[in-house]
Order: structure tokens, then C-alpha cells, then sequence
């Protein structure tokens, strides 16, 4: 038996074995993928969250449980209006909290920057890099001169 009269015997059995092996291989491939996206969209989908709902609307998280999809999280949409959602409805998160600063912690900084700006204008502070360096001096020689010292 040769192989031409091998390949018309068997090769359209040969063709839908290997289809079938590719369609198994990559379905497989493409429920993994879905699998490591919904766990990752579950990770970022905490409060304060940006998402984007099947509707096209915008909101922000209130609460949400991943562990348990089956009940509904809460999404505002506007100050004071708040909606229950299927956790399915999410369709992506738009803005992650992570590395988010809050209008709190924005005014704090600016304050704690100007007390810095105020006290290196008086002269009380001196830069961050002369800071360091009196400290790496004060650790290399203890007895070491640690910049102007008042007299009283």
C-alpha cells in the first residue's frame, strides 16, 4: 500500500482528527484567557472604582463582592443616586483605584508642602539632600558637627 491510496482511504478521517483536536486545543486556550480576565476584573472592581455597565453608563463601585457574583453590586452614578446591578452587567472597570489620590489626601500634601515651603524660606529647613547628608555624616562620626547650633 502506498501513500496516495493510503491518503484517499484515510485522510479526510486524518483532516477531521486534526481539526478536532485543534478546535478542543483552542477552545481551551480561549476559556483560560476569559478566566484570568474575569479574575483580574474582579481584583481591580473594588470601591471607588470607575466602571463601565452593559448600558454604556458610567459609575463609581459603592460595594461589590467577588466572591459571590450571584448578589448585586451597588453602583452610583451620580451623587446620591445609587443602582443595584447584576455583578455580570460590570463590563469593565474604566479607572482602577490603585495609585488614586483622594481630594483628602490631595489638600494634606499641599499643606504639608507649603509648611515645607514656609520653613525652607525661614531658613528653619534646609533642602531634603543637605538633610541626608548630616545624617550620613552623624552616622559615619557621632561627634561630628551637625550644622549651626544655637546659643542660649
Amino acid at each position: 500500500m502506498d501513500i496516495a491510496t493510503f491518503l484517499s482511504n484515510y485522510g479526510l478521517i486524518i483532516l477531521l482528527v486534526v481539526l478536532l483536536v485543534f478546535m478542543f486545543w483552542s477552545s481551551r486556550r480561549r476559556m483560560q484567557k476569559q478566566k484570568l480576565e474575569q479574575e483580574q476584573k474582579a481584583r481591580e472592581t473594588v470601591p471607588g472604582a470607575e466602571v463601565l455597565l452593559q448600558g454604556g453608563l458610567y459609575g463609581t463601585i459603592v460595594s461589590f463582592d467577588p466572591d459571590n457574583l450571584d448578589q448585586p453590586a451597588i453602583v452610583q452614578l451620580a451623587p446620591g443616586v445609587e443602582i443595584k446591578v447584576h455583578s455580570q452587567a460590570i463590563l469593565r472597570v474604566v479607572n482602577p483605584t490603585e495609585g488614586a489620590v483622594s481630594e483628602d489626601e490631595y489638600l494634606a500634601s499641599e499643606e504639608s508642602h507649603a509648611e515645607y515651603a514656609e520653613g525652607v524660606a525661614s531658613g528653619d529647613i534646609s533642602s531634603i539632600s543637605d538633610d541626608q547628608r548630616v545624617a550620613s555624616k552623624e552616622e559615619n562620626d557621632p561627634d561630628a558637627d551637625s550644622g549651626p547650633k544655637s546659643r542660649d
